[in-house]
């Protein structure tokens, strides 16, 4: 290995710490607005609130459905 390649390495190596540096900027960032936005610490605690909002809104939609049926029935539509 000469120099050029030495220093072709070196930039190589240069380029991959700047964008793991970025990288893990923007995790640090979109892990805040998790916590800010949806009150949670982690991935896993976000997964399992998505799970609940995803069943309350399964909850609501049947209620919907229902209430559809209901006033059809009622009017006979």
């Amino acid at each position: 290995m000469d120099q050029k390649d030495l220093l072709d390495l070196k930039e190589k190596i240069d380029q991959a710490k700047e964008k793991a540096s970025e990288l893990k900027g923007r995790l640090q960032g979109l892990m805040k607005d998790l916590k800010d936005d949806w009150e949670c610490d982690t991935i896993t605690q976000a997964e399992k609130k998505i799970e609940s909002m995803e069943a309350e809104v399964v909850k609501i939609n049947d209620k919907i459905k229902k209430g559809v049926e209901e006033l059809e029935e009622q009017y006979d539509v």
